[in-house]
């Protein structure tokens, strides 16, 4: 059966269970997009940016496991793709972009719009091609979406748009997607393992995100050990609920009690986390990892073991091999540690009904009480993610999404628009900082046309608060960091989307229930706290001398109120 290129690209990722393509539409993409038109089978998700159109495909695919589809015209429109497509492969989700290209008679001549997208995308993919006759299409295409799921991150097909309009005689073959294999250590590799937990003392565990899966066993394991759990936050999700052994998060945005109970550990067992601060391993103790990934094993510190295998998988394996342990002296201590931690953050969770200062502690509280069992959280970089971290309670059905690993600003509302349209009857919240949220703002009308009824929550506080933070934690004047911002609830209504503006904290509750009732989207701005303290975990004297010079700067460059605005908020609690 003869058909266009294009036409053979919409019926392949039909038959791969392909029910979105998100993206903005160009004449380069004209034979794809038409041919999504007359097919009928496939939702064009219309956004306003392609680094949106990225980030939206990586949270469905996030979500659901499986692969995601978004799509760029030729030159800048595809460039602006790779910012999200860097952070679908750093977060290992299924993710093909289909990079429309110029027509192929003219690749190499400085042609309008001319990149080289095949060079172009491969550091943030793992894999990438030109097409450059139709009749390579079919073998490229399914090797694309093969390794897009079966190594878990990005891969990229290169289609010019005349190529795209070719004649194609193949037939669309039945498509059989690669499922996850078992993976697991060798028995001699599980018995070292278990010799190595079995012959230390003071266990601690710390889980990340390949823990997905492995609750049960990542619990059982903790009991026979007595082991205390410390989770690094893309295993918050995972590991956190229904733990009684948890001591929280370690690292910039985490406790003091998982800093304490990796510190003072005799072994530490990683399982599933490439957790990159180097500061926050111990000394001492000796470490054995688990990971599916060959170049995640030692990568931040010296091993004593390490093994490669699916987190499940592994504890599967060497569970019955485990001696339950007698001494649980190093867990009940990390236990009493994390009780008063937590006593001490929840205690600045509080914004007092007669006051005039919205804690940002309590809006992520307040969030975290009325949302639904089921909801969906996506939350900005910077301080969103210290309060998402820190007062978001997970329950196994809950899930959160951010830019954990690539660290890009303006994620939230992005990832949001795609959690939404793959699951458009659950609850779906963006934990937005203004910063972020500004900045990729022209997506925000993708809510109204096409129908999401996203959340967004604003932490309106009128600077780039963690930019801020780091400045004066480091000794320097904070520096182009102020926002000049809207009124973004008055904006949200001329967009045709609720607005709610928010300015004292007995009005929040309100306001948060209100917007999670609404039918349709809604923007809550909440005026909060600028000068709010984020202590990390560990505080050094290096750190106190550098924040002590910011404050003698600050006076000495007439920013006193600035220091008395700090006092204020952190000081009278």
């Amino acid at each position: 059966m003869s058909r266009t290129a294009s036409g053979y690209l919409v019926e392949a990722l039909e038959k791969a269970g392909v029910r979105r393509v998100y993206g903005v539409v160009g004449d380069s993409l004209n034979g794809f997009t038409d041919a999504l038109r007359r097919r009928k089978s496939i939702d064009w998700i219309h956004m306003r940016h392609e680094e949106a159109a990225a980030f939206a495909a990586g949270a469905e695919a996030h979500l659901t496991g499986s692969l995601a589809v978004c799509a760029g015209s030729c030159g800048p429109g595809n460039l602006h793709l790779i910012n999200g497509l860097f952070d679908c492969q750093r977060n290992g989700v299924p993710v093909l972009a289909i990079a429309a290209h110029i027509p192929s008679s003219e690749i190499g001549i400085d042609y309008f719009q001319s990149t080289h997208p095949e060079n172009l995308f491969r550091d943030c993919s793992h894999y990438v091609e030109l097409v450059s006759n139709p009749k390579q299409l079919p073998q490229i295409l399914k090797r694309a979406m093969r390794v897009a799921i079966a190594k878990r991150g990005v891969a990229v097909v290169v289609l010019p748009g005349d190529v795209a309009l070719m004649k194609i005689d193949d037939d669309v073959p039945e498509w059989i997607a690669p499922t996850a294999p078992v993976l697991r250590p060798s028995e001699a590799d599980i018995g070292h393992l278990a010799d190595f937990l079995n012959k230390a003392s003071r266990v601690t565990l710390f889980c990340g995100a390949g823990c997905a899966g492995a609750h049960a066993g990542v619990i059982e394991l903790a009991r026979k050990l007595k082991a205390p759990i410390v989770h690094a936050f893309r295993g918050k999700e995972f590991v956190e609920y229904d733990n009684p052994y948890d001591v929280g998060m370690t690292g910039l945005v985490g406790f003091a009690s998982g800093y304490v109970a990796m510190k003072n550990c005799g072994a530490l067992l990683m399982l599933g986390t490439d957790f990159p601060y180097r500061a926050f391993y111990p000394e001492h103790a000796k470490i054995a990892q688990v990971d599916m990934r060959p170049e995640a094993l030692g990568n931040r510190c010296s091993l004593h073991l390490g093994l490669l295998g699916n987190v499940k998988d592994t504890l599967d394996a060497v569970l019955p091999s485990i001696k339950e342990k007698t001494d649980s002296s190093h867990l009940s201590d990390a236990l009493i540690d994390y009780q008063r931690t937590r006593r001490d953050l929840d205690a600045l969770a509080e914004s007092g009904p007669d006051g005039d200062i919205i804690h940002p502690q309590y809006v992520t509280r307040v969030i975290s009480e009325v949302a639904a069992d089921d909801a969906i959280f996506t939350c900005d970089v910077g301080t969103p993610i210290i309060w998402t971290a820190r007062y978001l309670k997970v329950n196994g059905r809950r899930r959160i999404i951010g830019s954990f690993n690539h660290g890009s600003m303006a994620n939230a509302m992005l990832q949001a628009i795609g959690a939404q349209a793959t699951y458009p009857e659950r609850q779906v919240i963006s934990m937005s900082g203004d910063g972020g949220f500004s900045m990729m703002m022209g997506d925000f009308i993708t809510l109204t046309q096409m129908g999401l009824p996203v959340k967004v929550i604003v932490l309106n506080n009128g600077t780039l608060g963690f930019v801020e933070m780091e400045m004066k934690a480091n000794g320097f004047l904070d520096t182009g960091c102020d926002l000049k911002n809207p009124d973004f609830a008055l904006m949200a209504e001329a967009m045709g989307v609720r607005g709610i503006r928010v300015e004292k904290p007995r009005e929040l509750k309100g306001a948060i229930e209100a917007a999670l009732a609404h039918k349709g989207p809604v923007l809550v701005d909440v005026m909060s706290a600028r000068q709010e303290l984020a202590m990390p975990p560990r505080t050094t004297l290096d750190q106190a001398y550098h924040f002590g010079m910011y404050m003698m700067k600050a006076v000495l460059d007439g920013r006193a109120t600035q220091l008395i605005d700090l006092a204020k908020v952190n000081l009278s609690r």
